[in-house]
């Protein structure tokens, strides 16, 4: 289980690591995405994407891992109503419209993602904890 849970953390450190340097230089799809209730939307993105840094290497240094899996899982919360706005207005990205087929498993995988920082991030061991037996 280590070696996977390290295996797996590091590759969550990429994704996150790669989204973040996304948002800082190529801000225009994540602004498009972005609800027009956003204050501020440039700065927001710009703010995600160091999120999205710092939570990568907070992943990877043990003394930090947990508060960055437990900041990431709450950005993951966060930003779930872009990625509505991206499925449900159906904005285009790059000039490609993405259709039901990637939007509904992408909305559908948001909970999984909150789930990988937290377990990543060694707040959760669910769902793979032993149960201690109990006498009868």
């Amino acid at each position: 289980m280590t070696a996977a849970r390290s295996g797996l953390r590091l590759l969550l450190a990429l994704a996150y690591a790669m989204a973040g340097v996304a948002h800082l230089r190529a801000p225009a799809g994540f602004l498009a995405i972005t609800p027009d209730w956003v204050p501020a939307p440039t700065l927001v993105i710009a703010v995600t994407g160091w999120c999205e840094l710092a939570g990568a290497v907070g992943l990877l240094l043990p003394r930090l891992r947990w508060w960055a899996g437990v900041a990431l899982a709450v950005y993951a919360v966060g930003v779930f109503p872009a990625n509505i706005k991206h499925a449900v207005d159906a904005v285009p990205i790059g000039g490609v419209v993405l259709g039901p087929a990637y939007h509904i498993p992408r909305l559908f995988l948001q909970p999984v993602l909150v789930w990988w920082a937290l377990w990543a991030g060694e707040v959760t061991d669910w769902p793979w904890r032993r149960r201690p037996r109990v006498a009868p």
